[in-house]
């Protein structure tokens, strides 16, 4: 038998002739060019080879059997078991490697075969839950740039969770379009975190008012991650902003005068666990009546009830282009529910400075047209 004579020459021949000879074999196996006596004896040799002292035999014969279906399951398992430039071939390529394999190779294994498990051509949502939860930051980024690996909502949650606060992962995260909105919003808080920390923004600003402007920062990156959110991911987005307690009073009404009535009724199905039909139905045509007491029950103050009304009533119009109107107006409209420029308190200086940012924003706008005309 051609393997009789393999296993009798492979004792005195040179390390390069034994990782040629058995790569050779190795390829006989899996064509299927042995006959079944020969594959047998092959599958023994390979197995005894893999005892051979020399790692480049068995890197060869790793080589030849890493992409196969049909390598045996023993001989795939030693391997992967390897030393790390035997074992990655394996833990790369091998379709004979289960999720349970992998998942125990990512609880066990150094972050380089982390990283090979992240890349490998088809990743299983419960590998990427195991790297998502135990990798290494190296492993997680490399997950993310796997465009093929299936990653659930929950793993993008616990990567931001785990190292959203590291400038590599906020990259790696906020290129991925499957990422979802509260995840982004996450990040927004990291990143405003560790902007606050650093102490060369505190040197310059002092504490207090750098948190006061990285606070408004925050709120103005929120309208700009609600512009590009899908619509059937702002209940999501809702319910996450709830669990921070970040819906509130002058949150919901700087998201009404700036037209977000779409999100905004989305907040108010999580504030008040209605039916979304309804609330959706109250914003678009209900009473003043009705408003008012879904505003209330959400939580919000009587104060803000007239305001948030007004901005209603403008919006609607503008849907149904009745009128044009954008957050200028309605800001000055809402406003002159309070009594106009001279109006004091909290509210009112929250809606003035909405107003004023967004006169900024067209006469900004207003130039910038001109120069390019």
């Amino acid at each position: 038998m051609v393997v009789s004579h393999f296993l009798k020459w492979v004792g005195t021949a040179k390390v390069s002739e034994r990782a040629a000879a058995v790569a050779a074999l190795a390829n006989a196996y899996v064509q299927h060019n042995l006959a079944f006596e020969e594959r047998c004896a092959a599958e023994a040799a390979m197995t005894l080879l893999l005892d051979d002292p020399s790692p480049r035999v068995r890197q060869a014969l790793a080589e030849a059997l890493s992409m196969s279906h049909h390598a045996p399951a023993q001989i795939i398992a030693a391997l992967a078991c390897d030393q790390p430039e035997v074992a990655a071939l394996v833990i790369a390529r091998s379709p004979l490697l289960g999720d349970a394999d992998l998942i125990d190779r990512v609880a066990l294994a150094c972050v380089a075969t982390q990283i090979l498990i992240a890349e490998r051509p088809v990743v299983s949502m419960p590998v990427s839950a195991a790297i998502a939860e135990i990798g290494e930051v190296e492993a997680c980024v490399a997950l993310l740039e796997n465009s093929d690996a299936q990653i659930a909502s929950l793993s993008f949650r616990r990567m931001t969770e785990r190292f959203g606060h590291l400038a590599t992962m906020r990259e790696a995260l906020s290129a991925d379009p499957r990422l979802p909105a509260d995840c982004r919003h996450m990040l927004l808080i990291k990143l405003g975190e560790t902007l606050k920390g650093s102490p060369l923004v505190q040197a310059l600003m002092g504490t207090d008012r750098a948190e006061r402007l990285l606070h408004d920062a925050c709120t103005k990156a929120s309208l700009t991650l609600i512009e590009a959110t899908q619509a059937d991911e702002h209940a999501a987005l809702a319910e996450h902003l709830r669990l921070r307690s970040d819906l509130t009073a002058s949150f919901l009404v700087r998201m009404v005068a700036h037209g977000k009535i779409d999100f905004f009724g989305s907040a108010l199905v999580v504030l008040t666990r209605r039916n979304e039909s309804r609330v959706a139905s109250l914003l678009a045509c209900g009473n003043d009546v009705a408003l008012r007491a879904l505003l209330a029950s959400a939580g919000l103050a009587a104060s803000t009830h007239k305001v948030i009304l007004a901005a209603l009533k403008i919006w609607r119009e503008v849907a149904k282009g009745k009128c044009l109107a954008g957050v200028q107006e309605v800001s000055w409209q809402m406003l002159q529910e309070l009594g106009g420029q001279g109006a004091q308190g909290e509210l009112a200086l929250l809606i003035k400075s909405i107003h004023l940012e967004a006169l900024r924003e067209n006469a900004r706008g207003h130039a910038l047209s001109i120069v390019a005309a």
